[in-house]
């Protein structure tokens, strides 16, 4: 497992659907070490912080094997890489096999699995799309997001290690499915009892699920 490519950018403003939207989703590679401090990388911005960036989204990870299904399903379009504004292309993390609250270790950072991602719309402004956000959500294929428990420096090519999981895992993928099924049978009670045990899960996705449980129960 290993960091393909640290991707940064700044807001810029954009022209979709005849609006004129500020969004920092267009990054682009950067050489040489990059230093990851508590809330993004250096020379990387977030245009909207109500919904974007912070503690646990410090970093967005988009895993490159994800690209040739893409470039399928968007006719051969031309994806270099960051196409989906992440920070950290990844090269042999998949959301079946991470979960959140797993720790890893890449370059001298250490970092946490926290969240997928719940895409807005831009994406589909970045990618000319107007059902991109849909079909993104529905392939499984969001990323996630790391937060940042020991800030440093990273660089294209350095290994990714799993440092320690914790006891109530539950993968990514999962917590996605979770979150857009519209009901719940007894397995997925029970995962979502053990993802809310998971402490790197966001309070937000946690009072999401609690509220799904109450549905439940009612």
């Amino acid at each position: 497992m290993k960091l393909a490519s640290v991707n940064t950018g700044v807001p810029r403003e954009v022209t979709w659907r005849g609006l004129n939207i500020t969004t920092a989703i267009y990054k682009q590679p950067v050489g040489g070490r990059i230093a990851l401090r508590r809330l993004n990388l250096d020379g990387d911005r977030q245009a909207d912080l109500s919904v974007h960036g912070g503690e646990h989204k410090a970093v967005y990870c988009y895993p490159l094997t994800h690209y040739d299904y893409w470039k399928r399903e968007l006719s051969g379009r031309e994806l270099p890489m960051a196409s989906f504004g992440e920070n950290f292309t990844t090269d042999g993390l998949l959301e079946d096999s991470l979960h959140i609250g797993d720790r890893l270790s890449v370059g001298s950072v250490e970092v946490v699995v926290t969240q997928p991602r719940l895409p807005c719309y831009k994406l589909g402004a970045r990618l000319q799309s107007d059902n991109m956000v849909k079909r993104f959500l529905a392939s499984g294929r969001t990323g996630f997001y790391l937060a940042v428990t020991r800030e440093g420096e990273v660089g294209a090519g350095d290994e990714i290690e799993v440092m320690d999981r914790d006891p109530n895992a539950v993968p990514v993928s999962a917590v996605t499915r979770l979150y857009v099924a519209k009901r719940y049978g007894d397995d997925d009670v029970t995962l979502v009892r053990r993802a809310l045990r998971v402490a790197a899960l966001p309070e937000s996705w946690k009072e999401y699920f609690r509220q799904r449980l109450e549905r439940v129960n009612v």
